[in-house]
């Protein structure tokens, strides 16, 4: 049995983190954060490993969810999971916002959509079949995404009643609005990748972004 491994997911104002061996989890936290990664990121992973009993030097494997997501939470997480990975000397692993998202409706018969709220009227969306990727995660408007959907779908993710009543009024849709912590799910998919060889020099994972941050210089006072 290997030894423990961290799972942090930042990419919304959910924050989960887990602690797992092969892929099983034995100690997890969630939380909303509300933008106060910067803050609480890090205290809730020494708590968690305090409580667990896991000193940091005994882990082996960090997996972090790469996004796409909040710009700062994603920021605060990878970044972490780079320190931790390069301080300790553990492999990285990187797993997208939207994969994790879907993971959990992987037996579901049809397609899987994994959506959340990207600002600007639009959707970030993913879809998947099996556990597998049919579609890379893209920006969407909700008559966009509407319209790619056919035959028996699932929809997860961050659905409201108005995006709701839209795709139930294209196709026949099944559709799941309850958020579930990410870091369950990055514990399996990320020791499934690490096992398989892909883990990564942690300062070649970086956050997935659909469009650019709206961040410019700043205006030099007169």
């Amino acid at each position: 049995m290997k030894g423990p491994q961290l799972s942090i997911d930042t990419a919304s104002d959910l924050a989960s983190i887990a602690l797992s061996r092969d892929g099983e989890v034995f100690a997890e936290r969630s939380w909303q954060c509300r933008r106060n990664h910067t803050v609480e990121l890090m205290a809730g992973i020494d708590a968690m490993l305090t409580e667990a009993g896991v000193p940091k030097d005994e882990l082996t494997a960090v997996f972090a969810s790469i996004g796409p997501g909040m710009y700062t939470g994603l920021r605060v997480g990878i970044s972490i999971g780079q320190g931790m990975a390069r301080g300790l000397g553990l492999p990285l692993v990187g797993v997208g916002r939207l994969e994790l998202d879907a993971w959990p409706h992987r037996e579901f018969g049809g397609e899987v959509i994994a959506v959340h709220r990207a600002g600007r009227g639009e959707l970030a969306w993913a879809s998947y079949r099996a556990g597998r990727e049919v579609s890379a995660p893209s920006l969407a408007k909700p008559d966009e995404l509407a319209g790619h959907i056919n035959g028996s779908t699932l929809v997860v993710g961050e659905v409201d009643e108005a995006l709701a009543a839209l795709l139930r009024a294209s196709a026949p849709v099944e559709i799941v609005t309850d958020e579930v912590p990410r870091a369950r799910a990055l514990a399996v998919l990320g020791n499934e990748r690490l096992l398989a060889g892909g883990e990564h020099e942690p300062a070649l994972v970086r956050p997935v972004y659909l469009r650019s941050p709206v961040i410019g210089p700043l205006e030099s006072s007169q």
